[in-house]
């Protein structure tokens, strides 16, 4: 049986570049400059004969990062699959994707030691690189191209996005620039440089495949670009450049039924890494808009029925009780046509131009409500934790949070809880938690309902373990997970 994986390429650490903000516009902070100050002409053929002066030009401002943690923060254990999987993948992702694990499995007893790649966008040291690169890192070193061993801190991650910023010591370091203005078009050749494998300094070229690639990663705030330049485990965190030098991308996963490539690589587009880049370095976290409101896509068979045409608007399918959309008298069924005079074009789109305003900005949003355009103005909240809205679909009587393990749980009538839903990248997802499964035991504690886990947790926490460990059904057959508990809150 043919497994197709959808691998975050495996590696800790790198980093996100310092951008300092002068009369609103952005500057790289640096004495040296950018490795390329000027744009490097692209051949006037077709078909570049070749990519060499390019990649002389780039190739010192990528590194590779080497992390130090421990296995259960950054390692996955999902079943005997050589990459950490099962047959299913981890949840939140589309069927047939697959997370992209660092390393072979290891005992959890032993240190994580992975590698992965990153690149520099400030000469005084700041990289960005993939959130799940340096996630759980205890600690991070940065390798450069003439050979020099960093020591890197973090300066901010953005698990919704999947970057980080990481930061080393020092000034004068080759940097690369963000292509964030124009998009790559389709067929464009791009050249990845990164840490395939841990070897360092490579270099792979190819063209722009395909372009906003939907729901890759399950992140409402990324279309992804997709490129035939090969990319490997430890590419993660890598820059895709065009043939000015330029970034255009940021490496993220590969597809993938081998475990190697075969040709479908997606990159983090440049405008979402450089947007996220600079708040990150300011702030050290993202803060996004928030309205309040469940949305789904205009599917063909919902406008036909609406007389409307497809893939022009969103629709509310449920507004949040005393939610900034609520209270600005958005309703179930209105149709977002518009954000501040900007089209929406699908329900992603929606999310992303809601998440660009800032708590207390006015969002003006255009809709159409029984046949009629009309304008509801929403004051921006703060968009809250992803359990926190998770519970929020779910209407407060269904599936109730799991004592902060990141999943949606209910019981059973045959006894035990069924999980309904499970973040991305939550404790209980970093381990193999999926939808479906049926928690019965902890330890030697049944469990019938979420309060069973909360009190599992809180004797966890009074022994002073750091894992707990469950039984759970999946697909008529027992197994036994070890969960990371999270910290106790007070």
């Amino acid at each position: 049986m043919n497994r197709k994986e959808l691998l975050f390429s495996a590696a800790v650490g790198a980093t996100a570049a310092v951008l300092a903000c002068a009369g609103g516009e952005w500057a790289l902070a640096s004495t040296r400059g950018p490795v390329n100050p000027s744009p490097l002409a692209a051949p006037a053929s077709a078909v570049p004969a070749s990519f060499a002066d390019i990649v002389q030009r780039v190739a010192p401002a990528v590194v590779s990062i080497d992390i130090v943690g421990k296995t259960g923060k950054n390692d996955v254990a999902f079943g005997d699959s050589p990459f950490g999987g099962d047959e299913d993948g981890p949840p939140g992702l589309p069927p047939g994707l697959q997370q992209f694990f660092r390393q072979m499995p290891q005992q959890r007893a032993q240190p994580l030691h992975a590698s992965g790649s990153g690149f520099f966008i400030s000469g005084d040291g700041y990289i960005v690189t993939n959130n799940h690169v340096v996630d759980g890192a205890d600690k991070i070193t940065v390798r450069t191209t003439d050979e020099r061993s960093l020591p890197a801190h973090v300066v901010g991650r953005d698990p919704e996005t999947d970057l980080a910023v990481i930061k080393v010591d020092g000034h004068n370091f080759p940097f690369v620039s963000f292509e964030d203005r124009a998009k790559p078009r389709v067929g464009d050749w791009v050249v990845a440089v990164g840490n395939p494998f841990n070897l360092g300094g490579t270099a792979t070229a190819g063209i722009v495949s395909a372009m906003a690639r939907p729901r890759v990663s399950g992140s409402g705030y990324v279309d992804y670009m997709q490129i035939d330049a090969p990319i490997n485990r430890g590419n993660s965190g890598g820059p895709t450049f065009d043939l000015y030098g330029r970034v255009v991308g940021v490496n993220s996963a590969i597809f993938t039924p081998s475990g190697g490539s075969v040709g479908i690589g997606f990159d983090i587009p440049a405008d979402v890494a450089a947007s996220v880049s600079k708040q990150l370095i300011s702030n050290g976290k993202v803060v996004r808009g928030y309205i309040g409101a469940t949305i789904q896509d205009m599917t063909p068979d919902i406008a036909e029925s609406l007389g409307l045409p497809p893939h022009q608007s969103a629709l509310i399918a449920d507004v949040t009780p005393d939610g900034p959309g609520a209270k600005a008298g958005l309703q179930s069924g209105d149709l977002v046509m518009s954000v501040d005079g900007h089209p929406v074009t699908s329900a992603s789109d929606l999310t992303r131009q809601v998440a660009l305003a800032r708590a207390g900005d006015d969002i003006r949003l255009g809709i159409r409500r029984d046949g009629r355009a009309r304008q509801v103005n929403v004051r921006s909240g703060i968009r809250p934790a992803d359990i926190n809205l998770a519970m929020n679909d779910a209407g407060g009587s269904g599936p109730v949070d799991a004592g902060g393990l990141g999943m949606l749980v209910a019981p059973t009538p045959g006894g035990g809880v069924r999980v309904e839903r499970v973040l991305p990248g939550s404790k209980a997802g970093q381990r193999g938690v999926q939808p479906g499964d049926v928690i019965d035991r902890i330890g030697s504690h049944a469990i019938n309902s979420a309060a069973d886990i909360s009190q599992a947790i809180a004797e966890a926490h009074g022994g002073h373990r750091q894992e707990i460990l469950m039984r759970l059904l999946r697909h008529g057959q027992h197994r036994f997970l070890p969960v990371e508990v999270p910290a106790a809150s007070g």
